[in-house]
Formats: structure tokens, C-alpha cells, sequence
């Protein structure tokens, strides 16, 4: 049985954004400047017309001060012991490729899990990543080629990364194939953001900078 062609629930990002932004009371332009990114580019997403890459679901992230995992599903309590069935994953699509909870939300420890399915030039954004604790990359099938404060790595099925996810990193499907990965972020700081996203702290963005960062969906 393949596992990576199990039914799984797919997850609205801009109507999930939408709920988060709003119980906080913030507007989208509010939202743009926490984050970075342009009022407008963030209205697309919303109103479903593209999909945000993985770099720019962590700013946004950030910015509403929630971990990545809550735009998978609202809080849930959290459990010693968490089961998540194949055909019970829920999973957020990006350009080029899907992002699959694996029960980090639902766990009461510091661990948070997820998978990604990656399309032959899928990528983690044009913003580099970090944020506190240890970050685990297994690739599972195809390639990942992972970059941390300037080194590559390239990773083939069976491979794996270790590193701390303090250093900025980001990563992309080099190959021919789709790629697989679990990643895994463990040990982050009690009362930080763990999927925290690295802003370029005083770099002012366009409106036109953020359009070009979101692909239309199809």
C-alpha cells in the first residue's frame, strides 16, 4: 500500500488565515506589516486565489503569534499519546507541493512533526527559515537539497539532515521526481512560536514583491 496515496483532509489556508486574523481583531493590513508582506498579496490568499509558500506560511505565522500547526485545525487538547491514521492527516497545499500534520498540535510535548510532498521545482520560498529548537530532515524518496547559512546539502532517499533550527536555512526539490521528506522540529523554547519564521528585519517589501511571492492556483 502506498502511503502517499491516502485520502487525507485538506485544510482551507485562506479561510483558516481569515478565522485567526479575526479572532485577534487585526485587519489584513495589520496582518501585512507584523509580517512583511503586502496587504494585497495576503487579501489573494485569503480569498483563495493562490496558495502562500511554506517560507511565507511561517511569517504569517508569526505574525498572528501562533504556531505553523494552527493553520491545520483549530486547538485541540493536547495528549501524552497521539494517533493520527493515514486517511486522518490534515494537509495544507503550496506551490508545488503539500504540507501534512503529523499530530505536533495534539501532542503535549515539544515535538512537532509533518511531512511534505514536493513537486520537481517545489521550494521553501524566497524568504530563509529559522526559528528556536533542533530540526530533523529524513528524505524519504527523490531529493531534497537543503541550505543552512550558506552550505548545501543534498539529500537522497534514506538521507538525513540534523542541525539547529536557529541557523537560517531553506530547502527545494532539485530532482526529476517528487520528493518526500519527514521533518521533524523538537526542543524549541517554552514560549516561543516553534515554527518561528526569520524576518529580514528591516527590509520594506513592495506590494508587487509580495504578489510575486504567491503563485495563482490553478
Amino acid at each position: 500500500m502506498d502511503i502517499y496515496k491516502q485520502e487525507a483532509e485538506s485544510v482551507d489556508v485562506g479561510e483558516r488565515l481569515r478565522e485567526l486574523r479575526e479572532e485577534r481583531d487585526l485587519s489584513i493590513r495589520a496582518v501585512g506589516r507584523l509580517s512583511g508582506l503586502s496587504a494585497n498579496a495576503l487579501s489573494v490568499i485569503e480569498r483563495g486565489k493562490s496558495s502562500p509558500s511554506v517560507s511565507t506560511l511561517y511569517k504569517i505565522a508569526d505574525a498572528l503569534e501562533v504556531p505553523v500547526t494552527a493553520f491545520f485545525q483549530e486547538k485541540r487538547a493536547q495528549h501524552e499519546v497521539v494517533v493520527i491514521k493515514a486517511s486522518q492527516r490534515n494537509r495544507i497545499p503550496f506551490h508545488r507541493g503539500v504540507w501534512e500534520d503529523l499530530g505536533g498540535e495534539q501532542f503535549s510535548g515539544k515535538v512537532e512533526p509533518f511531512m511534505l510532498t514536493l513537486e520537481v521545482g517545489a521550494s521553501s520560498g524566497r524568504f530563509p527559515i529559522n526559528h528556536t529548537g533542533h530540526e530533523l530532515v529524513f528524505c524519504l524518496r527523490g531529493q531534497l537539497e537543503y541550505e543552512v547559512e550558506g552550505e548545501t546539502y543534498l539529500l537522497e532517499a534514506g538521507d538525513c539532515l540534523l542541525f539547529s533550527a536557529a541557523l537560517n536555512h531553506e530547502w527545494r526539490n532539485p530532482g526529476k521526481t517528487v520528493t518526500n521528506a519527514l521533518f521533524v522540529i523538537s526542543c524549541f523554547q517554552e514560549n516561543e512560536r516553534p515554527s518561528r519564521y526569520h524576518r529580514a528585519s528591516s527590509e520594506k517589501r513592495e506590494d508587487e514583491e509580495g504578489e510575486d511571492d504567491e503563485k495563482p492556483s490553478s
